[in-house]
């Protein structure tokens, strides 16, 4: 089972004043992951190893790539055993009733996932508005980040780590996901939700702990979440397809103020 993991090298610390000094630093590890659908290549994305299931799941379900099949199954492997694949392939099963995916033609980096290969024209014919939900607590979103902080335990030991999160409408957060990726933390959270039977996501918000994209944007609304809440500022896609799929959309949030680009309803 691959797990997150941090490789120590010694750096010169150099202050503004006084002398150098020679210090431990935790890097965070990062590994190729090899994706596949029914054994067919979905792609290949760089991840920080750990919870590779939900990822693989996650990403699958919000690339619309089970076109509502049912997982039955996650597993490492495929094109050899786990050890030999150094737990760097896994499979998501549906026994054939996905439709075959087209592999992507590059690996995706650690901070990109689609890299802009779907528009909002293509993600409207798939996906179809939220329903109404009622208004969002404006001080529920913006204790999110803080609540989120707290269980952020890779970020603490390497500060190169993006987070991911699924809360409610009381604030609770109920699953954080950390990744070297922004998209890999999502599709991470959705994956959770997905195996634990938790979707589609209605009464619950996606946190993410930078920059809210275009990607950020339709994960959460292919998941059903009804919020998302990021650090960071969206972009205009984001804000558009916010819009579009009637998704509240919350940016720069802190925990004394906050910009909201999207209110449902208002």
């Amino acid at each position: 089972m691959a797990r997150a993991r941090t490789e120590t090298v010694l750096t010169r610390r150099v202050p503004r004043t006084g002398e150098p000094s020679r210090t431990p630093d935790d890097l965070i590890v990062e590994e190729p992951l090899e994706i596949r659908l029914d054994d067919q290549l979905v792609g290949t994305t760089m991840r920080t190893p750990g919870h590779d299931f939900e990822l693989a799941a996650g990403l699958c379900f919000t690339d619309g790539l089970l076109a509502e099949a049912p997982v039955q199954g996650v597993r490492y492997c495929a094109t050899g055993s786990a050890v030999d694949t150094e737990f760097n392939v896994v499979t998501v099963e549906t026994g054939g009733q996905a439709p075959a995916p087209a592999p992507r033609l590059s690996t995706a980096s650690s901070s990109c996932g689609l890299c802009g290969s779907q528009t909002l024209d293509e993600l409207a014919d798939r996906l179809v508005p939220l329903p109404r939900h009622e208004p969002w607590s404006v001080e529920v979103l913006a204790g999110v980040p803080e609540a989120v902080r707290a269980r952020q335990e890779l970020f603490d030991r390497t500060g190169a780590v993006h987070a991911a999160a699924a809360f409610d409408r009381d604030g609770e957060v109920l699953v954080v996901r950390e990744d070297i990726g922004r998209h890999n933390a999502v599709d991470k959270v959705v994956g959770r939700l997905l195996l634990d039977g938790a979707l589609p996501a209605s009464d619950r918000g996606l946190f993410v702990s930078g920059r809210a994209s275009f990607e950020m944007v339709q994960k959460a609304w292919a998941a059903g979440f009804e919020a998302v809440v990021a650090v960071s500022a969206p972009s205009a896609l984001a804000v558009r397809t916010a819009s579009t799929a009637g998704l509240l959309l919350a940016g720069f949030v802190r925990p004394d103020a906050l910009n909201l680009y999207v209110e449902p309803g208002r």
